[in-house]
């Protein structure tokens, strides 16, 4: 019931900038934390940024500088804005985040399909 649904991804020219969000739904009672994480071509899903429900967001060291998370204080929505993207960069997206739902006394991770982004001249 509960549905995590990534949009934005696609194709952008070095250098460029996307902006990807991630939009919660379903029986939602509480969401802790929301995050992004990547799978780029013949690599392990890896983490890439990280907004806990309080706090300071948290970043892996290949994107920090560039990358930036936010998160809709009204919505269930998470957002990655990504500048100055490189080839390497290149990967399926997914989003995360631990829900609670109405019938459940304890939260567990959720994870979208995941979006492509592509990043090449």
């Amino acid at each position: 019931q509960v549905q995590l649904v990534e949009s934005g991804g696609g194709l952008v020219q070095p250098g460029g900038s996307l902006r990807l969000s991630c939009a919660a739904s379903g029986s939602i009672r509480t969401i802790s934390n929301m995050a992004w994480f990547r799978r780029a071509p013949e690599k392990e899903r890896e983490f890439v940024a990280e907004m806990p429900a309080s706090g300071s967001p948290n970043y892996a060291d290949s994107v920090k500088g560039r990358f930036a998370i936010s998160r809709d204080k009204t919505q269930p929505t998470v957002y990655l804005q990504m500048n100055s993207l490189k080839p390497e960069d290149t990967a399926v997206y997914y989003c995360y985040a631990l829900i609670r739902d109405l019938y459940e006394y304890v939260g567990r991770p959720y994870w979208g399909e995941g979006t492509l982004v592509t990043v090449s001249s």
